[in-house]
């Protein structure tokens, strides 16, 4: 079955989703969010974390608060320990975020396909 011109399609996410934050604030939110993750970067590479496809998740739940899933180049990087803290610190200073929860994961463990083509131009694999 096709669908022609005067049928709609259904997104399958519609009413999934709610949240008490208008949409107009929700879209700032996320875009400066992703604007702040992108002044961290990984002190060996250079490029920002989003763009290096560090950032698995993130969550902006209604009182505010930013929950993030991010993971590392390699399990033993050596800014493992100071990483969470320099995004709760970028992402904590943007206006209207209640505060910041940084989990880390190594599943799935990144691999350098989820870089983004700003990224590989960035470390000359483009």
């Amino acid at each position: 079955m096709s669908l022609d011109e005067s049928e709609q399609k259904i997104d399958v996410r519609e009413g999934i989703v709610h949240s008490s934050i208008p949409e107009a604030e929700l879209a700032r939110l996320s875009d400066d969010v992703i604007s702040a993750l992108k002044t961290v970067y990984d002190p060996e590479i250079p490029a920002d974390i989003f763009e290096l496809g560090l950032v698995y998740k993130i969550d902006i739940e209604d009182d505010r608060m930013v929950k993030i899933v991010m993971t590392l180049t390699a399990p033993g990087c050596p800014v493992a320990g100071e990483m969470p803290g320099w995004v709760e610190n970028a992402v904590g200073a943007v206006e209207g975020v209640s505060g910041v929860e940084v989990a880390m994961t190594f599943d799935p463990p990144w691999t350098p396909d989820r870089m983004s083509e700003e990224a590989q131009v960035a470390v000359g694999w483009y």
